[in-house]
């Protein structure tokens, strides 16, 4: 084998797209993988791994960006760059932007700025109607040739039944995945948080859980009917991951992701009126977390995501009722999501697949996995160090944290992007 660009020695290499959990090198040149096992120390450079996991570069499938429009909430540089200091290089972003990713020319417009940037691979989510308002389709086949791997309003739930069934008709002509916020807001609208006993001792407006399910169980009917691919954003109640799990085990293509504040917290955590724990659909009962942790056990739940929707403080401290809806956490995803398998719920190798293939396989992706010839993608990061996050030293413009000041364990030490190390302690340009 000729001289390598770069080895990285002696780390825990875990691969769950080929099934490979054990110590060994990886060998890059030309910025893809030339090799996995043992090598000798003919490189360029060296990066030693040793006690530290070295995985395919993390893929966080629900990010919002801001970009076009609120450039001053995030950007897709600064978006990149908490991107890459959590170990993602693949994300995908939310079309709730202005304007809305509803035409090919906004996203080329992004995929244009990612790759300018050139620290993390961005894929847009195209807008499933015209200016999200769940009323006229989009051309989605055109926006799928400017780059958009998947549909969605989010930010917005598709609504109207009919117009549902039809995206689902246009979107399964095509192999599309259509993606739905969860929620019916008739039941929700008004609502800050989750209806129940802390909504009650606060006197704020709560969002009931029937809000998402009622929905959930709508789409799986149209689904049904239809055979399209249907995907359910942040799912975080009981109710819908029972209705996921029922359409799976009938054979309906339905599949579902969870944030990690959705299985790490409950709704307590916004007593003392914290806006920072603010978020659409919002935080539940122990009841609900446990169910979505138990789905993300048994498979119900093939994919971790972020749901990063950043914001700028003046938007979290006008009050709880009027505070936005939304929590960074791009920076916090890994070591939130490790306790999984520090609590013995998941195995490393299947906690990393909600990350990795598992999102690259449903978004038709060729990131996720540490293959001969794919793309050097990589994350390493110390699965015991303990770090206390500071929401002020966070990468992201968003600074709207509901962990600020509490300990993590695990945490990032670099990431690859394409070979070049683009995260090093700091996000670096090679």
């Amino acid at each position: 084998m000729s001289v390598a660009d770069l080895l990285i020695r002696g780390g825990r290499v875990i691969d769950p797209a080929n099934g490979r959990d054990e110590i060994c090198d990886v060998w890059i040149k030309d910025g893809r993988i030339a090799g996995v096992g043992t090598f000798s120390d003919d490189a360029k450079e060296i990066i030693d791994a040793g006690g530290q996991i070295v995985c395919p570069g993390l893929i966080d499938m629900h990010v919002h960006l801001r970009e076009p429009g609120q450039e001053w909430k995030e950007d897709i540089e600064s978006g990149s760059r908490a991107a890459v200091a959590g170990g993602v290089t693949t994300m995908c972003c939310m079309p709730n932007t202005g304007p809305h990713i509803d035409h090919a020319g906004v996203a080329i417009q992004i995929v244009a700025r990612a790759n300018q940037v050139g620290l993390c691979n961005v894929h847009p989510i195209g807008a499933v109607t015209k200016n999200l308002d769940g009323k006229e389709l989009t051309e989605m086949r055109e926006l799928s040739r400017a780059g958009c791997v998947a549909f969605s309003d989010d930010g917005m739930p598709i609504w109207h039944a009919g117009v549902m069934r039809k995206a689902l008709e246009y979107a399964s002509s095509f192999g599309f995945m259509v993606i739905q916020h969860a929620e019916e807001l008739e039941l929700t609208r008004g609502g800050a948080i989750n209806e129940g006993w802390v909504s009650t001792q606060l006197g704020v407006t709560g969002m009931p859980v029937e809000g998402e399910d009622s929905m959930i169980a709508r789409d799986i009917m149209l689904s049904r009917r239809v055979d399209a691919r249907y995907h359910v954003a942040h799912i975080s109640s009981q109710g819908g991951v029972e209705l996921v799990r029922a359409a799976q085990a009938e054979g309906l293509k339905v599949t579902t992701e969870a944030a990690p504040h959705h299985f790490a917290l409950t709704e307590e955590e916004v007593l003392g009126f914290n806006a920072d724990a603010k978020m659409s659909p919002p935080l539940r009962t122990e009841a609900d977390r446990l169910a979505v942790i138990e789905g993300l056990r048994d498979g119900t739940i093939d994919v971790i995501a972020t749901d990063h929707a950043p914001h700028h403080e003046d938007d979290k401290r006008c009050g709880l009722s009027c505070a936005a809806f939304g929590i960074v956490g791009l920076e916090t995803m890994l070591p939130v999501s490790l306790q999984l398998e520090r609590d013995g719920v998941l195995s490393m190798s299947d906690l990393l697949a909600k990350m990795t293939c598992n999102p690259a396989r449903l978004l038709d992706l060729e990131s996720g996995t540490l293959a001969i010839g794919a793309a050097a993608d990589i994350a390493i990061f110390d699965p015991d160090t303990t770090w206390t996050v500071d929401r002020n030293a966070l990468v992201s413009k968003g600074k709207n944290t509901p962990w600020h000041g509490k300990e993590m364990t695990g945490q990032v030490t670099r990431t690859l992007k394409s070979g070049r190390v683009v995260y090093a302690g700091v996000a670096v340009h090679g």
